[in-house]
């Protein structure tokens, strides 16, 4: 069964090769959006400091410098195996102990408002990644929580706290579904956190993850809401992770 998947007990088969001399960051942050990526090359002036490399193509890491720190950047691709595996490589290119990871989510209550942060406290393991990480469990626990909330109050960023359905078929979040993790206390659906925070807890890593509403699945019909500040490409949540990199570093 994959609930039984997690082993402790004999050594990976492949294992990420650390980079000698690796290029030293404070932290580095992880978005989804391919304008949010294009956005912050241009406006920070971002240069190249290494490269991640799979099958479907190099995926280039940058370094923004600012306030006497080096944060890295880049950007990944949709669900909890991808993510994972690019963060993997990250942490084997990098010297960093940091990763702070965001973007869009479903909304699973009609009462938070859009353009609120969603800040995931535990992730229900509904995909397959985290399996491999650790064990077997309804959830679990979003350790930096905390840490991320007192940022977002102490830069006066509205944001909400719950917990986040991890799911691995977007096109299978059915109402019965929705239903039940509603009523548990989920307030966002989403692909990766799950997965991410349980290989960031198996290597020691620390994980700030934050969420901004994208679709509002608490409605009689699925409503995706598309407008440009407070989507999934606005930029101010680019200025939003480089504010709790300030804050965790």
């Amino acid at each position: 069964m994959i609930t039984d998947s997690f082993d402790d007990r004999s050594p990976a088969v492949i294992e990420p090769v650390r980079k000698e001399n690796a290029p030293a960051v404070d932290a580095c942050i992880v978005t989804f959006s391919h304008e949010i990526e294009k956005y912050a090359v241009q406006h920070y002036a971002a240069g190249e400091i290494a490269s991640l490399w799979c099958a479907t193509g190099r995926t280039p890491v940058y370094l923004i410098e600012r306030k006497g720190r080096r944060f890295a950047f880049y950007k990944t691709y949709i669900g909890a195996p991808i993510t994972v595996g690019l963060m993997e490589d990250a942490a084997a290119e990098l010297e960093c102990r940091r990763f702070i990871l965001f973007g869009g989510a479903g909304c699973l209550n009609r009462e938070i408002a859009h353009g609120k942060v969603m800040v995931p406290t535990a992730a229900y393991r509904d995909e397959g990644t985290s399996y491999h990480y650790a064990p077997a469990a309804d959830y679990i626990g979003i350790r930096n929580a905390s840490a991320v909330a007192d940022c977002m109050k102490a830069n006066g960023i509205p944001y909400v706290t719950g917990k986040t359905w991890t799911t691995d078929s977007f096109y299978r979040e059915t109402r019965n579904n929705f239903e039940k993790r509603k009523a548990d206390g989920c307030i966002s659906v989403e692909m990766e956190c799950a997965g991410v925070q349980a290989m960031c807890d198996f290597r020691g890593l620390d994980l700030y993850a934050f969420f901004t509403g994208g679709d509002l699945l608490d409605a009689p019909e699925w409503d995706e809401r598309r407008a440009s500040s407070g989507g999934q490409h606005d930029v101010g949540h680019f200025c939003i992770a480089l504010a709790l990199a300030d804050f965790v570093t």
